[in-house]
């Protein structure tokens, strides 16, 4: 099959298209005929190795960490798809290569396509639908009448976080320059702060929540927007103690997080909120969750631009460029 990859960590040329054996079936194994996949900006930081120490991915390396297509094989011990079903994800961390003709995927982390979307379309979402989810529902468990920061409302994690947000019931702000107002307006944001002109720490407060896509000087000047109680949920980083456990790093690794995060959750503190980082994970039940939610038009796609998959370099390149106007950047098979 062909597949793009990278062949050594900080690859000047960025990656090439290269042939490659196919994936082997394991007994829960869906395995996937790639119609589309998206590019997310942990591409970026796994092809410049940022993630090496504890994402320890043997090299070469196939990129790619979300997926849309159709069944072409299921393993022996399969009960949830059959060969022909239309079907998206995120695979494991362990088991990312979605930027290639087939990858085999198993069957805990696979749910059916949402119908009423496009193979472009439903490769946007696993990802950054997942990650939403796992911030706004499973750990802040928003609730109705709650407010809610979402940094970067016109990127990908952003586009999809305003909508489950306010289809969770709460109150949403988000920053954006005053050219995509409109759209995330458009997304459910009952409040938009342009952030070249306005500081929003500055003109919000009193926040339950704030999901943090941006990382640095943002991280440090959200925990002043809330309120008692309220937290700060980073998916940029720092790294925390609690993913370090969850993660089985070793003990020196583990000090290494921690240390990486103590200066933010010791300011957090003192202001009486928390901060915790998330690293998303797999999981069909939970795009089984959303996907109603997508079929019924509430939480909609948002897709900047289609590359074909002969162009992936250049589709990773238009993304750590920033020239994506919003939401994501899909490369799709012809």
């Amino acid at each position: 099959m062909k597949a793009f990859m990278i062949e050594r960590y900080g690859d000047k040329d960025g990656g090439h298209l290269a042939e490659t054996p196919d994936p082997q079936v394991g007994a829960d194994d869906v395995l996937v005929r790639v119609r589309a996949a998206s590019v997310n900006p942990l591409d970026l930081k796994l092809r410049e190795g940022e993630f090496k120490a504890i994402l320890p991915y043997r090299l070469p390396l196939i990129l790619g960490n979300d997926v849309a297509g159709s069944v072409a094989q299921v393993g022996s011990a399969v009960t949830r798809f059959a060969v022909g079903d239309e079907v998206y994800a995120r695979p494991d961390k362990d088991r990312i290569g979605t930027f290639a003709e087939l990858i085999a995927v198993h069957q805990d982390d696979v749910a059916l396509k949402p119908a009423t979307l496009t193979m472009e379309e439903a490769a946007s979402l696993p990802l950054v639908a997942l990650t939403s989810w796992q911030a706004l529902v499973e750990r802040a468990q928003v609730r109705p009448g709650q407010k809610v920061l979402i940094h970067a409302g016109s990127g990908g994690v952003g586009t999809i976080a305003v909508q489950l947000a306010k289809q969770l019931g709460a109150h949403v702000a988000t920053t954006v320059s005053t050219a995509k107002a409109d759209l995330v307006k458009g997304l459910g944001a009952d409040v938009v702060v342009d952030y070249r002109q306005q500081a929003f720490e500055t003109v919000l407060d009193g926040y339950d929540l704030v999901l943090d896509t941006l990382g640095g000087e943002t991280l440090e000047k959200s925990l002043r927007v809330l309120k008692p109680g309220g937290q700060v949920i980073g998916i940029a980083g720092p790294p925390d103690p609690a993913f370090a456990r969850e993660l089985g790093a070793n003990a020196i690794l583990r000090l290494a997080m921690s240390a990486l995060s103590f200066k933010t959750r010791r300011r957090a503190k003192r202001r009486g909120v928390t901060y915790s980082f998330l690293f998303m994970k797999a999981d069909g039940d939970q795009l089984r969750e959303l996907t109603p939610l997508i079929d019924a038009g509430k939480i909609r796609p948002v897709v900047d631009r289609v590359f074909p998959f002969e162009e992936t370099r250049e589709a990773m390149e238009y993304v750590e460029k920033g020239r994506a106007r919003a939401g994501k950047v899909v490369v799709a098979m012809a």
